[in-house]
């Protein structure tokens, strides 16, 4: 997750069974045999979700699946716009418990990927994977590690989520630090850091780990010889030879990719988003008259365009790359912000997605920010990743944000996510969003940190003294972010407030989404933080939401599909209490989907989500009669707190419609 140099820091619940004795490498892990039982084991994304009449739906299956990067949008086979939304899975790849895996098992990688889909909704994952562990010694890929990557990989897109997989490296490696270090990394196997002669490593006074990016020596000159290619002199069992580091990382990720894409079958590799070369990037030491600026420009940017063409060569070509910049380039804190964001990168175009971070620091620290984060805290922090990705003509992705779930500041938690969800959805604070929809701007991909199933849970011996073994939180450096956890019983449960997580959210928009807004009325302990609210000129809308949680989303169509407009339905939406108020119609309880050939029968409908029997979206669809290109849709959709009146909802929908036509929102692009 996120590093500063300065600052660092129940719905539907699945019963899990946990065994007995210590948890080790080559032990079973959670199990979930009713998980399993809900998972097919063949096609992507899960068995297709079925029509009332048992047959699946058309539109979905690997065609809906397959994104791809279209400019500042990603969109699937149908050419729908798509939304990213999910968790990182999971920072146990950092640990040596389970062998540089997330899961213990593919067995476990099943029950948290079905806990993940059920009580979050969640369509997509950053996958974690290990450098040290795919090449133990130089040259030599194991490719047990990688069947076993595999493996895992294809339990969480047999589950409906997409995957992006990730080189993660924290302060470079592990096996820099002593075995009474106060700190731990991970990345680089061992064989790279003995060859490298890097001096005792020590962070001086460092609160939290994070400083060691700047301060401790061994790790800046580790991650600056990474970044220059340094050839090591290496001793192999065929020898004494010379190694550039960094070629050697990117045979590496080659060979993964490679092996991936073979071990695959084609409708589970169509749910491979992309490949995120290298965590949080940074300099370790800039050269004499080197910027950050120019660190990207020379440096960073190169080796993208190194690692671009070994995707192209693995069979990844038709696959973004996720380029993130220079790690500190959006810090919020002035001390450690960093000029970057991949300025003199052009057009990166298709290929790339614009792929970044964001933790709150003033937050984290408890010193630069007190009190609670309020209303529009982050819109003009995403808004500048909005305008970025648009600059690069790529999508974005903010692949890391969260905030402590334990410790001193711990309490800022629901507040500051809260925050930033809003800000994912759009670039308006709630008080502005009703008064200028116009320029609410794209709702952006984002996959929290994190979700470990076994958090609180760990074994760990930290840089394996059996005399440290960290138990607790994520069980490294101290960290505890993760949304979930198993109870005493062994059930996948949420962390933090279910309204928060499990959020309504265009998966799939038909069009080109023109403004979006999710008001969850999660709770800040006995506190429910209400932060957009409908205006006095729309008496009949807030009448029918009264204090229940709603949203709001308007999209124009560009005439290129008949597949639905899709949106995940959180707990409490439940399909006969639901209301939706749309220029396609205004239902409460809207039917199961159905549907001859591509025409739906109903313009509101619900399905269950691909890959679960529980989790449940509404799809909207719009008559080929009045959905020529240009047409403005809008879709009001409300918890059921109350059954609204047949009167009520009409109401609400010419109050909607004329909002709509006066909001100033263009005809086209």
């Amino acid at each position: 997750m996120a590093k500063v140099a300065a600052v660092r820091g129940a719905r539907r619940r699945l019963r899990i069974r946990r065994p007995a004795g210590p948890r080790a490498r080559g032990r079973r892990g959670v199990r979930c045999a009713a998980a399993l039982a809900l998972l097919a084991a063949g096609a992507v994304g899960g068995p297709p979700a079925e029509a009332a009449d048992g047959a699946p739906l058309w539109f979905d299956g690997a065609t809906a699946t397959g994104v791809t990067a279209d400019g500042s949008r990603f969109t699937d086979g149908h050419g729908r716009e798509v939304v990213l939304r999910g968790f990182n899975v999971s920072g146990e790849t950092k640990l040596a418990e389970n062998g540089g895996l997330p899961f213990a098992d593919t067995a476990d990688a099943r029950a948290s990927a079905a806990a993940l889909r059920s009580l979050t909704g969640g369509n997509a994952v950053r996958f974690l994977l290990s450098w040290a562990h795919a090449e133990p010694e130089p040259g030599k890929v194991d490719t047990g590690y990688l069947d076993r990557a595999t493996d895992q990989i294809e339990a969480l897109l047999d589950a409906g989520l997409r995957v992006f997989p990730d080189f993660h490296q924290d302060l470079f490696s592990r096996h820099l630090f002593h075995r009474d270090s106060w700190y731990t990394g991970d990345g680089a196997p061992r064989w790279a850091v003995e060859a490298g002669g890097y001096p005792v490593e020590s962070c001086g006074v460092c609160v939290l780990w994070g400083q060691n990016i700047t301060q401790n020596q061994a790790v800046k000159n580790a991650t600056r010889d990474f970044w220059h290619n340094r050839v090591l002199t290496v001793t192999t069992d065929t020898g004494v030879r010379s190694v550039a580091v960094q070629d050697a990382f990117l045979d590496t990720a080659q060979r993964t990719m490679a092996h991936l894409a073979g071990r695959l079958t084609a409708d589970r590799f169509a749910g491979i988003v992309g490949f995120d070369p290298y965590n949080e990037p940074y300099a370790g030491e800039y050269t004499a008259g080197q910027n950050s600026r120019g660190w990207e420009r020379d440096v960073l940017l190169p080796f993208y365009a190194r690692f671009r063409a070994r995707m192209d060569l693995a069979g990844w070509r038709d696959k973004p790359l996720f380029a993130e910049p220079n790690m500190f380039w959006n810090a919020n804190l002035d001390l450690a912000r960093q000029e970057g964001g991949l300025l003199d990168a052009g057009t990166l175009g298709g290929r790339h997605v614009f792929n970044t971070h964001f933790y709150d620091q003033k937050a984290i620290s408890g010193i630069f920010m007190w009190g609670k984060a309020e209303d529009g805290r982050y819109s003009a922090d995403f808004g500048t990743v909005r305008d970025r990705a648009t600059a690069l003509g790529t999508p974005a992705i903010v692949s890391e944000f969260g905030h402590p779930l334990s410790g001193y500041t711990s309490d800022k938690a629901p507040t500051v996510d809260k925050a930033m969800y809003q800000a994912l959805d759009s670039r308006l604070p709630g008080a502005a969003w009703w008064g200028a929809p116009a320029r609410s701007g794209p709702v952006l991909s984002a996959t929290q940190w994190q979700w470990d199933l076994y958090s609180g849970r760990h074994r760990e011996a930290m840089n394996g003294n059996t005399g440290k073994i960290r138990t607790a939180g994520d069980a490294w450096n101290d960290e505890d972010l993760s949304a979930v956890a198993l109870d005493s019983s062994g059930r996948a449960v949420l962390r933090q407030d279910a309204r928060l997580l499990d959020r309504l959210y265009p998966g799939a928009v038909a069009g080109r989404t023109l403004a979006f807004s999710y008001e969850d009325r999660s709770r800040d302990g006995g506190t429910t933080l209400s932060w957009n609210r409908i205006p006095g000129t729309m008496p009949s809308t807030a009448r029918l939401v009264g204090g229940g949680r709603y949203g709001v989303l308007v999209w124009r169509s560009e005439g290129a599909t008949r597949a639905p407009t899709q949106l995940h339905l959180p707990s409490g939406f439940t399909a006969s209490s639901v209301t939706v108020v749309s220029d396609l119609g205004a239902v409460t309880g809207p039917p199961e989907y159905t549907a001859r050939g591509e025409t739906a029968d109903h313009p509101v409908a619900t399905a269950v989500e691909p890959g679960t029997t529980d989790a449940r979206r509404l799809l909207l669809s719009a008559p080929a009669a009045s959905d020529a290109a240009g047409t403005r849709h809008y879709a009001l959709v409300a918890d059921g707190t109350a059954a609204p009146s047949a009167e009520l909802r009409e109401a609400a929908r010419r109050e909607l419609a004329a909002w709509v036509a006066g909001a100033g929102f263009p005809a086209s692009p």
